[in-house]
This record gives C-alpha cells, structure tokens and sequence, in this order.
C-alpha cells in the first residue's frame, strides 16, 4: 500500500473510450465519495497516477477539477488535500436533500406503478441483506439507488435532475453513518414503500422527511463523538 492509503481492491477501472482527464476525475471523485480517500487525506499526483495506470498530467488536471467543486483543497506549497466537510457544510446540503426528497415521495406515491413498487421492494430487501452481511458499502450503494429510483418514480425531470447533483454529496456524507443507522434505515424504508404503494401523499412525504432528518442527526452526532 502507498502512502496515499487506498485499500486494495479499492481503485476503480478507468473506463474507456473518454477524455483521460475525465476519467481520472470520475475515478478520484468515486474514491473520495466513497471514502476511500478520507477527508483531510494528502492527495500525491505521483501515486495516484501509478494507482490509476497514468502520467501524472491528467491527475493535476483532475485534482483543479475538484478543488473548483469543493472535494479538493489545494494549499500553497503544501499540495493537495481531500477537503474536510463542515459542520454548515453537510448541515446545508442534508437540508436541501430533505426538501427535493420529500417531494419526490410525494409525485412517486401519486404516480408509481406496480412494476416501481416492486423494484423499490427487490432493493430494500437487498439492502437488508447488506446490512446483515455488515457490507456498508453494498448498503450505501443500494440506499442510493433506492432514493435514485423513487426520485424516477416521481417523473419530474428537473427534480431528478436537481437530485442528481447532491447526490454523490449525499453519499459522502451517508457513508459514515451507514452503520450507525443500519436496520433503522431499511424499517424506514420499508414504511416509505407502504406509503407509496397506498397512494398516501401526504404520509409519504412526512416519511421522507423524518428518514432524511435522522440521516442528517446521525451525521451531527458522529461528528460530536
């Protein structure tokens, strides 16, 4: 392992056809997204070009790409670093997720079909198996397609697209709490789908904005302890 820390297994393929640089920002921001590399962690162009197979350009290229977004801070004469989300920071987007989630609950249960409840229902129960299996990156991953698929349900393209780009941010910031939220998080689910499938607007979107919030709490409360 280099001193960039990555774990094996944990650097992604870079995907081909694509401009180089695209795809080492796709593959960095996947890594720190899923935490992989930790807020605050030294970002080394040269070691994180021989992880990804590449010359080191398309890696400074990438690291400017992320620092303009906000994963990245670039210090003077110091280098590159994972950026370290605040308190306001996660408190801001948590609170955004809320209010375009809870709509979202709201147009899927006035639209979803059988085959949209039925998918909602194939998910929540793989994402209780990876919570048994205590695979909290499977659980991450499932609970973003969970929330991705009632936000197709709802069938507005503006609100799904607004979603998307809070996404891989609300991922961030779900990953450390995954665990601590655990079985909850999937009962709450569950609840979700009960709600939708009964056509119960108004108890849906109460049900998503009490799920989100308890995300939101348990990120504040792993940050305090």
């Amino acid at each position: 392992m280099l001193s960039t820390g990555l774990p094996q297994g944990a650097v992604p393929k870079l995907e081909r056809p694509g401009p180089l640089r695209d795809r080492v920002y796709e593959a960095l921001l996947e890594l720190i997204t899923t935490r992989a590399l930790q807020p605050g962690q030294h970002l080394v162009e040269s070691e994180l070009a021989g992880h990804l197979g590449v010359s080191r350009q398309p890696v400074r290229e990438a690291l400017q790409r992320l620092n303009t977004e906000g994963w990245v801070d670039l210090r003077p004469a110091q280098g590159a670093f994972v950026h370290e989300p605040t308190e306001e920071e996660a408190d801001q987007l948590l609170t955004v997720r809320t209010l375009l989630e809870a709509e979202a609950a709201r147009l899927a249960a006035a639209n979803a079909g059988s085959a949209g409840i039925s998918a909602l229902e194939a998910l929540c129960a793989e994402g209780e198996q990876a919570v048994e299996a205590d695979d909290v990156d499977a659980a991450v991953a499932l609970n973003a397609r969970f929330h991705t698929k009632i936000m197709d349900l709802a069938g507005n393209a503006v609100l799904a697209e607004l979603a998307a780009q809070v996404d891989r941010r609300v991922r961030w910031y779900y990953t450390p709490v995954a665990r601590r939220r655990g079985h909850q998080s999937w009962i709450e689910h569950r609840e979700l789908i009960a709600a939708i499938a009964g056509r119960d607007e108004q108890r849906a979107t109460q049900l998503m904005r009490e799920h989100t919030e308890h995300t939101r709490r348990s990120y504040h409360a792993r940050s305090r302890s």
